[in-house]
C-alpha cells in the first residue's frame, strides 16, 4: 500500500538546508515513527523483517523527498519552498491504511544529520491507488535501484539495470521477496521474465551513515525500465521495491505514463 505525505517544513526552527545524503535518516526515521504507536510491531520489523533463506525483508521503501523548489548549495540542498512530498510503501499485511494513518497523521520531526537538517509536520497523508498490474509494465525510478553482484572473492560490485547479470538478480530477488511474504515458494515455474532499461540508467552513490566510523556509499541508478513478469511479482515490486535495500530508499518506482 503506497502513501503520500506531505510536509510543511518550520524554517524558523531549524533552516532550511538537507544534505544530499538524508535516505539513511529517512529509514531511521520510518522505524522512529512506527515505534511511538507500536514497540512491539517496530522492533520485530528491524529485527526480524520476513525472513527466507537466512535473509531478511523489510518489505518497504520510499521515495526521494519530491522538493517542489530548491537551490543547491554545495553539499547541501536548500529548500525553497514550505512543503515537500514524500511517498512511503509498505507491503506487510500489518501496514494497513488505518494503521499507517494514525501513525504518521500530524507528526512532527527533524530530518537530517548534525551538519543540516529541517523540522516538519505530516499536514496530510494520501493512500495511492495502484495500477492495475499486468505482465508486462513500465516504470520510472523514484529512488535509486540498488542490485548487487557477487564478484571474485566476495566482492561486491553494485550494477545498473542494463547490466546482462541485472534480470536474473532481480528475478531471484522477487522470488525471494514473495516467499518471504507468503511462506512458500512462487508457484509457477515456466513464464516470461524481462528487465529492460528505456533509458541510459544515471548513476547515484549515496553516503550511509555518513562522518561516523560506520560510513559506507552505495551506488544506485536512475532510469526507465520495463519490466515482464507475472502480474503478482510486478506488484511486489511495486509496493516493495525493485532490486535490494528497499528500507534504505532505493528501488522505488512509479508507473510511466
Amino acid at each position: 500500500m503506497r502513501f503520500k505525505l506531505t510536509l510543511s517544513i518550520d524554517k524558523q526552527a531549524l533552516g532550511n538546508r538537507l544534505s544530499f545524503n538524508y535516505m539513511y535518516e529517512c529509514s531511521a526515521l520510518i522505524y522512529k515513527i512506527l515505534s511511538k504507536s507500536d514497540a512491539e510491531f517496530s522492533s520485530w520489523l528491524h529485527e526480524n523483517g520476513f525472513a527466507v533463506n537466512g535473509k531478511r525483508f523489510k518489505l518497504f521503501t520510499f521515495s526521494r523527498l519530491q522538493i517542489p523548489s530548491y537551490r543547491i548549495d554545495g553539499a547541501f540542498i536548500s529548500i525553497q519552498s514550505d512543503t515537500i512530498e514524500w511517498l512511503i510503501s509498505f507491503l506487510p499485511e500489518k501496514s494497513t491504511r488505518e494503521f499507517v494513518q494514525g501513525l504518521f497523521l500530524e507528526q512532527e520531526f527533524e530530518l537530517g544529520n548534525r551538519q543540516a537538517n529541517i523540522r516538519c509536520r505530516v499536514r496530510g497523508i494520501e493512500v495511492l491507488p495502484p495500477p492495475d498490474f499486468t505482465g508486462c509494465m513500465r516504470f520510472e525510478t523514484l529512488s535509486p535501484v540498488c542490485i548487487t553482484l557477487k564478484g571474485d572473492e566476495g566482492r561486491q560490485q553494485y550494477i545498473p539495470p542494463s547490466h546482462p547479470e541485472a534480470e536474473r538478480l532481480v528475478r531471484l530477488n522477487l522470488l525471494d521477496k514473495y516467499q518471504a511474504l507468503r511462506g512458500e515458494e512462487f508457484p509457477a515455474r515456466d513464464y516470461p521474465f524481462a528487465l529492460n532499461a528505456l533509458t541510459a540508467p544515471k548513476p547515484s552513490l549515496i553516503t550511509i551513515k555518513a562522518g561516523t566510523p560506520q560510513e559506507s556509499k552505495v551506488r544506485g541508478y536512475l532510469c526507465r525500465l520495463s519490466l515482464t513478469a507475472p502480474a503478482e511479482l510486478i506488484k511486489i515490486a511495486y509496493e516493495a521495491g525493485i532490486g535490494g535495500k528497499n528500507s534504505m530508499g532505493f528501488g522505488m518506482i512509479k508507473l510511466l505514463e
